[in-house]
């Protein structure tokens, strides 16, 4: 039996009271953050790979089923609003298609060609890098998809929380973080969710970072699409140059654009 799907480490779930209940899950959650930080040799290469790749024009794709799927899609849909890239850079692709982001599609993770063909939709190549993302480590979707990017030369990755697994096996560089049994048994969404998503985070942002989308520890290429990220860029603004408000308001409404106030303004 895989980890992800070894029996809770608590039994009598329905008899216990909504507080145990509450500080048994906040209990087990604390496992996840040490997890995760065995996992960092793993990854470190992986974000300088996909740095590498991305500089020279490659793009990062996800792959998944179900929750991991929905992981990989919410990470690469924030990039772009977070970091200003293009919305074809970094793409998420989930078994099922985008029906499936709200709603279960029957076996469509049971489909070990479909990935591929998913993937063909984007033009892949060997400039791209693909990250699988599974907590079982075995999902049909994934591994085929997996499998079929190395033999036509992209960069391969996995996300999973079991040891040893077939996807582990098929790529280039495996992460591996298991977090052990979940407080309901097989439920993957809960610790094995919360540690795809916090490597996932790990990953993108280390990798925007060193493609130059912060300066200092600010998202100076976020996009400024509502008022809270308007307000937010002119404080930066002020920050970075030291200017008044209404200076920092006027160079952000003439340029749109941390980076390029701050260009204008220095050149």
């Amino acid at each position: 039996m895989t980890t992800t799907e070894a029996t809770s480490n608590y039994d009598d779930l329905q008899e216990m009271t909504v507080e145990a209940l509450l500080c048994s899950m906040n209990k087990e959650d604390q496992s996840v953050p040490q997890a995760v930080a065995k996992a960092i040799p793993a990854i470190v290469p992986l974000v300088e790979e996909i740095a590498q790749k991305m500089n020279l024009g490659g793009r990062l794709f996800y792959i998944g089923a179900g929750t991991s799927g929905r992981l990989g899609v919410v990470d690469a849909s924030e990039i772009p609003p977070t970091y200003g890239l293009p919305h074809d850079r970094v793409i998420g692709i989930m078994a099922g298609g985008d029906d499936a982001i709200r709603k279960s599609v029957e076996n469509a993770e049971d489909d070990k060609f479909q990935a591929w063909k998913d993937l063909e939709k984007h033009g892949a190549t060997e400039g791209d890098v693909l990250i699988g993302v599974a907590a079982s480590g075995r999902t049909p979707y994934v591994l085929g998809g997996v499998q079929k990017a190395m033999t036509q030369g992209l960069t391969t990755a996995c996300v999973v929380c079991n040891q040893a697994s077939p996807i582990a096996h098929a790529v280039k560089y495996p992460i591996e973080v298991v977090v052990g049994p979940e407080f309901v048994t097989g439920s993957t969404r809960m610790k094995a969710g919360t540690a795809t998503k916090l490597v996932l985070n790990m990953i993108s942002t280390s990798v925007m970072i060193k493609l130059g989308h912060v300066k200092g520890n600010k998202m100076v290429d976020m996009q400024l699409s509502n008022a809270k990220l308007i307000d937010r860029a002119i404080n930066m603004l002020m920050g970075e140059i030291e200017v008044d408000r209404k200076i920092a308001e006027r160079l952000i409404g003439d340029h749109g654009s941390v980076r390029e106030a701050i260009d204008q303004y220095k050149g």
